[in-house]
C-alpha cells in the first residue's frame, strides 16, 4: 500500500499571499518524504477567486527540485485545455529534471469557465481529450509519427529529448462516472477514484475499470484520493480537520450532486452524517482499520490524501505538519505490514 499527498493550492477568499502557500506546500512535501510517503499530487483549476493555482506541472517542478524520492505528479491536467504536444514536451522536461518520477494525472475537465478562458468547446472535450492522450505517447515514444483525428492533424513529428522513464510517465485517468472508469480501463495507466464519493460507489467504479482493463489487456492500477486525517483521538481530527472538510462538501451536500444525491432531503449537514464509509479520519489505529478496508473493498495500492483544502485554505500548515507527522508513526508502517 502506498501513500501521497494531494495538496490544493489555494488561499480564499481572494488568494493572497499564495507565495507563503506554495512555501508550506513545499515543506509539507518535504516532510511527506522524510515520513515514508510516495508520492505528491497537484490539480488544476482556471479563474477561481481563491488563487486555486493553474499550473500544476510547475509546482510539481518546484517539489522535485526539493525531493530525492517523491514522485510527483499531477491529479488532474485538464487536457482538452492544452496543446498534446506542448503537454507532452513540458511532462519530459519535468520527468528529466526529477529522474523519472513523474506521474501525469489527466482528466476531461468539467467547469465551463474553464473551457470559456481557453476558447475550447466543452463539447469536444471527449474527442480532445482521447486524442490528446494518443498523440502524448506518441510524442514520448521518440519516434517519427503523423496524426490526423477530428481536431488535431500532425505530419512529420519527432519529439527530443526522450523522457527519462523508457515509455513515458505513467498516465492516470481521474474518473468519478462509469463511462469515465470504463474509458480508463480501456486507455489509462491507473484510474484515480474521486475523493466524495462512498465507499459502495467507490468499489463499483473500481470493479468497472478493472474489468474494462482486462478486456483491453491493460494492467489495472487503482488509486484512491481520500479526504483523510489522524490526530490522537476522533475529538481531535473532527476538531482540527472538520470544519474545512465540511467547507468542502457543503456545495455537493446542498444540491445533492451525484454522490448525496439519494440522501433524504432533510438529512442535516452534520459530520456524523457525511463522514461514514467516506472519510477516513480519527486515531491512528482507527485509520489504519480504515484504510485496510478501503484497499480490500477497492484493490487500491496507492491512497492519495487531501490534507489541505482550496474551499477554506486548510487546516493551518502547522496542524497539517503534525498529521503528515502521526502518518508517517502510526499509520503507513502499519499499512505497509498488512
Amino acid at each position: 500500500m502506498k501513500f501521497g499527498l494531494y495538496s490544493s493550492i489555494a488561499n480564499p477568499p481572494h488568494g493572497e499571499h499564495l507565495d507563503r502557500c506554495i512555501d508550506e506546500t513545499i515543506a509539507e512535501a518535504q516532510l511527506a518524504e522524510a515520513c515514508g510517503f510516495d508520492s505528491c499530487f497537484f490539480g488544476e483549476h482556471h479563474q477561481d477567486h481563491d488563487g486555486f493555482l493553474p499550473s500544476p506541472l510547475i509546482v510539481a517542478t518546484a517539489v522535485a527540485a526539493r525531493t530525492q524520492r517523491l514522485r510527483v505528479g499531477t491529479s488532474v491536467s485538464l487536457l482538452p485545455l492544452h496543446h498534446p504536444v506542448h503537454g507532452a514536451e513540458d511532462a519530459i522536461t519535468l520527468d528529466l529534471v526529477s529522474k523519472g518520477r513523474l506521474i501525469v494525472g489527466v482528466g476531461i475537465g468539467y467547469q465551463p469557465a474553464d473551457f470559456r478562458a481557453f476558447a475550447v468547446p466543452m463539447e469536444h472535450r471527449m474527442a480532445l481529450f482521447e486524442e490528446s492522450v494518443e498523440i502524448m505517447r506518441l510524442c514520448w515514444s521518440g519516434e517519427a509519427f503523423s496524426f490526423k483525428g477530428q481536431h488535431y492533424t500532425l505530419e512529420d513529428v519527432r519529439i527530443r529529448p526522450r523522457p527519462f522513464q523508457a515509455s513515458g510517465p505513467p498516465l492516470w485517468f481521474g474518473a468519478s462516472v462509469p463511462a469515465a472508469a470504463r474509458r480508463a480501463g480501456r486507455l489509462a495507466d491507473g484510474f484515480v477514484g474521486t475523493p466524495s464519493t462512498s465507499l459502495a460507489n467507490a468499489t463499483e467504479l473500481a470493479d468497472i475499470y478493472k474489468e474494462a482493463a482486462a478486456k483491453a489487456k491493460r494492467p489495472a492500477e487503482v488509486v484512491q484520493m481520500r479526504d483523510a486525517w489522524v490526530a490522537v483521538t476522533r475529538a481531535e481530527a473532527d476538531r482540527v480537520y472538520g470544519p474545512h472538510v465540511m467547507a468542502a462538501y457543503r456545495y455537493y451536500w446542498e444540491h445533492r450532486l451525484a454522490e448525496f444525491r439519494d440522501m433524504p432531503a432533510d438529512t442535516p449537514f452534520t459530520l456524523d452524517n457525511l463522514a461514514p464509509d467516506r472519510l477516513i479520519l480519527g486515531d491512528p489505529e482507527t485509520c489504519v482499520r480504515e484504510f485496510q478496508r478501503w484497499q480490500k473493498a477497492t484493490g487500491a495500492s496507492t491512497f492519495l490524501l487531501r490534507l489541505r483544502h482550496a474551499h477554506s485554505g486548510g487546516p493551518p500548515h502547522a496542524q497539517i505538519m503534525d498529521a503528515i507527522k502521526l502518518f508517517g508513526e502510526r499509520v503507513l508502517p502499519y499499512c505497509r505490514a498488512s
